[in-house]
């Protein structure tokens, strides 16, 4: 009596071909590495609105913005400080020993607090990308593998000229299950990268509002 045929996933895994073994390990890492990318920008991102919170609460105390930028210090914690203190800093250079203005500081703080914003921006976006490729080839990646799957079992199918379906199915199991990896690393892919791409617009979005707010603050006292 033939025994029947094992389909837990780890059997189905040591049955697949060479290359159906490669894709399924593959789209493994690449689950993993999403997950790790998933969970980084969650944490990253909390942590950015809990400062940019915390610097706002200060920063619209009615507290001086020098004694303000003196407490931020050399090491500002977060982002909005970071841009903060690139503001500042471009403000203070701009005066001249005597107490006067150097010519042109508004634009330059405008740049100063331009490129600090550009490089909060690039943290905050970094890692995105993977997300974005995983959600948009991981299930052509999990196809091939089950093609090259199904393309085997055809051929072990005619080398034994049986059709059975206790034959055929095992082999067609085995391709599956590499589209189904496919789809179980695009899916949260592609659902994580459309909801972190727009809390990182969101929060991209604050700084550049602070930056405005806080230009037209500095462009008040230039001006009188």
């Amino acid at each position: 009596m033939e025994t029947a045929a094992d389909f837990t996933m780890w059997a189905l895994f040591a049955r697949a071909t060479i290359i159906v073994k490669l894709v399924m390990i593959m789209l493994i890492a690449a689950s993993v590495w999403c997950w790790a990318v998933i969970i980084d920008k969650i944490i990253q991102y909390r942590r950015a609105r809990s400062d940019a919170a915390t610097f706002d609460l200060a920063f619209w105390s009615g507290e001086p913005l020098d004694e303000l930028f003196d407490q931020i210090g050399p090491t500002p914690r977060g982002a909005s400080e970071t841009i903060f203190a690139a503001g500042m800093t471009e403000w203070r250079r701009s005066h001249r020993q005597d107490g006067a203005l150097i010519a042109g500081a508004q634009a330059r703080i405008d740049r100063a607090m331009d490129v600090a914003i550009q490089r909060e921006s690039a943290k905050l976006q970094k890692g995105l990308p993977v997300l974005a490729t995983v959600g948009s080839t991981a299930p052509f990646v999990g196809l091939f593998g089950t093609v090259w799957g199904i393309m085997n079992a055809f051929i072990e199918i005619a080398e034994q000229q049986n059709t059975n379906l206790a034959v055929v199915a095992p082999g067609i199991a085995e391709a599956l299950l590499a589209t189904g990896l496919g789809l179980l690393a695009a899916i949260p892919a592609v659902i994580f990268y459309n909801k972190l791409s727009s809390d990182s617009d969101r929060i991209i979005n604050g700084y550049e509002a602070f930056a405005d707010e806080f230009a037209t603050i500095l462009s008040r006292q230039l001006d009188s």
